[in-house]
């Protein structure tokens, strides 16, 4: 491939499919292009199974082309099948709207916008999908879909073979996400839409509408599904989703998470969610003996892409401080309790439960006895003790930690 962004992509394990690579690589090597990648708005914020397309934005913007982010403000209203086994729960449009907002942030601080000619352009598909006249909308793009194709889409084909029911109001939905391709072909001369593997039926439904209805040429490619050694789902942790915002999840946190990342995966998410040089990355990960140290590396680079290079290295030495030496780091996450509750006294188990540390008490139970809670680095060894003031006679907070990895201050307030 000539084309430097299609040359990338392909060498950092982008690119699985695309709907005719050669021919896209000429036309990407002639002239900068836009390309669109959509997410739907199902929450304030997007969390790190979203990362790769993110990253996918980043590198395409790098290369000079222009990057459009379809915020799905209709589409949402609908819910996405793929890969699901059954219907998302109905949001009401004001609460899609909110959490446009939250999302849009994140794009802000990730995807540059001092470059004029490759600033991303930011879209709500409710613009358009909103104003919609049913009938109109069946007569003029229904037409150009058959069931018979329709049922032969992953996104349908599987759920109806787990006979597990599928809605008419979801059945649409790959219409509307072809009909939001048509628009941005229309509109800003949009040639691609790239996304996930388990999108592929819903994009190449978008390019064959764009030939149908303006006899024009577009182009889909799509990335691989992200599989973990361990067979997990990519971005889920004891305490829930790894979430892109660091109100809902800290930067020390999002660390910690890159850092705990299994010794078979470190290698190839090196090459997803950094952005050393490739040639340099080879290097690094042919060279590195200690797996730990391109942890290291993958938690410090991630890191810094998301919340800053400061950020990253206050995590770093917050690591290094609460691990290595048993201390307490200034960038570890923070707690608050209120005095009355400890002058009261408080369950052990309880007090874990109460600041998230897990979301079972069963579970907490279980690592007591083998000695994995431990307050200011002593173990507990009984789940009837009560904490109260007590355990914070030296300082106004404590260090409250579950197995080795996870620690936070928690502090009277």
């Amino acid at each position: 491939m000539k084309n430097t962004f299609l040359s990338e992509m392909n060498s950092r394990g982008f690119l699985n499919q695309c709907t005719d690579l050669e021919k896209l690589d000429n036309v990407s090597k002639e002239k900068p292009i836009k390309a669109y990648i959509g997410f739907d708005c199902t929450a304030s914020s997007l969390h790190v199974g979203s990362l790769m397309q993110i990253m996918l934005l980043r590198l395409f913007q790098r290369h000079g082309h222009q990057p459009i982010v379809l915020l799905g403000g209709g589409t949402t209203l609908i819910g996405d099948p793929s890969g699901k086994d059954s219907t998302r729960k109905i949001l009401k449009h004001k609460d899609i709207k909110k959490n446009i907002v939250g999302i849009k942030k994140i794009f802000e601080k990730l995807l540059p916008s001092r470059n004029k000619k490759t600033k991303p352009i930011f879209v709500d598909n409710y613009s358009w999908l909103g104003k919609l006249k049913y009938i109109d909308f069946l007569r003029d793009v229904g037409k150009h879909f058959t069931i018979n194709k329709m049922l032969t889409f992953d996104s349908v084909k599987l759920r109806l073979d787990r006979e597990q029911s599928l809605s008419y109001m979801e059945f649409n939905y790959m219409i509307l996400q072809a009909y939001d391709f048509y628009q941005l072909f229309k509109k800003h001369n949009c040639i691609l839409q790239m996304g996930g593997s388990d999108q592929w039926g819903n994009i190449i439904s978008g390019v064959e509408l764009i030939r149908r209805i303006l006899q024009k040429e577009a182009f889909g490619l799509t990335t691989p599904l992200i599989t973990l050694s361990s067979g997990a789902k990519m971005g889920k942790t004891e305490k829930g989703a790894v979430w892109l915002d660091k109100k809902l999840f800290s930067a020390y946190d999002y660390w910690q998470f890159w850092r705990n990342t299994a010794d078979d995966d470190v290698k190839k998410f090196l090459k997803y969610f950094t952005e050393i040089e490739i040639n340099e990355l080879s290097n690094k990960i042919n060279n590195e003996k200690d797996i730990n140290k391109l942890k290291i590396l993958l938690a410090n680079e991630t890191t810094a892409i998301l919340h800053g290079s400061k950020a990253a290295h206050e995590s770093a030495e917050t690591a290094k401080t609460t691990f290595v030496k048993g201390g307490i780091g200034k960038n570890i996450p923070e707690k608050k309790i209120s005095k009355k509750l400890i002058e009261k006294g408080i369950n052990i188990i309880d007090f874990v439960f109460q600041n998230g540390m897990s979301s079972s008490k069963s579970e907490i139970r279980r690592i007591i006895k083998n000695n994995g809670i431990k307050i200011n680095d002593e173990p507990v060894t009984d789940e009837k003790k009560i904490v109260d003031l007590k355990e914070f006679s030296e300082k106004d907070y404590i260090k409250l930690s579950l197995g080795k990895k996870t620690h936070i201050k928690v502090k009277i307030i």
